[in-house]
């Protein structure tokens, strides 16, 4: 996936800003898509959308190699697609149906597929941060220079774990980039309301750690950024903090329905002139890059994967009931009465 930005030719620059625009319109349709299942009573559980995010997403992970490794918190559907999850798989798994990435069992929250280098989402607010230090301290153990891009909201930087996993990745010199997704509201309280000082990239200033904030919404300026970065923790070998600031311009998941508690409709309407989506069309048509029937055509496209991925995920099936203890931590089935 990834292109260096060196020594770019004027086709490949093309190419890539259009594919860009292709992978965010699909992970668009897609959230949609998994919002009207939620709302169709098909989503079990809880969703969380990647709607107004996916330029951080798309521009990370187009710097990453093969064999880097990505883990996530809740919001990270974006993730896995743009990682190269099949969508419909993806879907499945989201509707609970034998036919999704962990067999039905792990839901919106719990995507997962190591072949494609992807670690998995977590529910538990930033309880995923040890699980990628480790990862990192594995790839370190083992010698190679893969890295590990760990993605968290910015509501996870106030749990515990958080603070001592970036003092474990200090200490251990590990390669990892933990990638604070800054969407302002935590679950619904804005940020000044939860941190006592709201730029949350100095909260690794403690543990010797790098640490920037950058803009989430140009996907074209989050990949430079993410070049230098990675760029640098693969040959230093040591870990680096990032603030990115995006907005989601859903509620925090599916069924949030108390946004105006917590943002204006006015808020939104600013935010959304930087809608990812509208940057890069603007851009795209403002360089003869592409035409409106392109970007047309490409909606399109991306509208009718997602179509077909919800129409695949409706009609899969259910898990087996004899499945139910398959893919746990034991085999053992419990005792009579117990």
């Amino acid at each position: 996936m990834a292109i260096s930005a060196s020594g770019k030719t004027k086709t490949s620059e093309t190419e890539l800003l259009r594919q860009f625009y292709k992978d965010m319109l699909l992970i668009r349709h897609f959230e949609e898509k998994a919002m009207a299942g939620f709302r169709a009573g098909k989503v079990g559980g809880y969703v969380h959308l990647y709607i107004g995010q996916e330029a951080t997403g798309i521009g990370w992970l187009s710097q990453l190699r093969s064999d880097d490794m990505v883990i996530g918190a809740y919001r990270i559907h974006g993730l896995a697609l743009q990682l190269g999850m099949d969508p419909k798989v993806a879907m499945a798994e989201l509707f609970g149906r034998s036919t999704g990435c962990s067999q039905g069992k792990g839901g919106s929250m719990h995507l997962y597929d190591p072949k494609i280098g992807f670690y998995g989402g977590w529910g538990i607010v930033g309880g995923h941060t040890p699980l990628a230090v480790g990862l990192a301290f594995g790839a370190k153990y083992k010698q190679t220079d893969q890295i590990v891009l760990c993605f968290l909201g910015d509501g996870s930087v106030n749990a515990g774990v958080f603070a001592e996993s970036m003092n474990m990745a200090s200490l251990w010199d590990l390669p990892i980039i933990f990638i604070i997704e800054n969407n302002q509201f935590a679950m619904g309280t804005r940020l000044e309301y939860h941190a006592a000082d709201p730029e949350l990239h100095k909260r690794a200033a403690g543990f010797a750690i790098p640490h920037e904030r950058l803009d989430g919404m140009d996907v074209m300026q989050v990949r430079q950024d993410a070049e230098r970065i990675i760029a640098y923790v693969r040959e230093k070998q040591k870990p680096y903090l990032i603030e990115v600031m995006n907005y989601r311009f859903a509620g925090h998941g599916a069924a949030d329905n108390t946004q105006s508690l917590y943002r204006s409709d006015e808020e939104v309407e600013e935010w959304k002139k930087r809608d990812p989506v509208t940057l890069l069309s603007k851009h795209l048509i403002g360089e003869g890059l592409a035409k409106q029937k392109d970007l047309d055509k490409w909606d399109a496209e991306a509208l009718a994967i997602a179509e077909e991925a919800y129409a695949f995920a409706d009609a899969s099936p259910a898990p087996e009931e004899d499945e139910v203890y398959t893919h746990v931590y034991t085999d053992m089935m419990p005792e009579e009465g117990h």
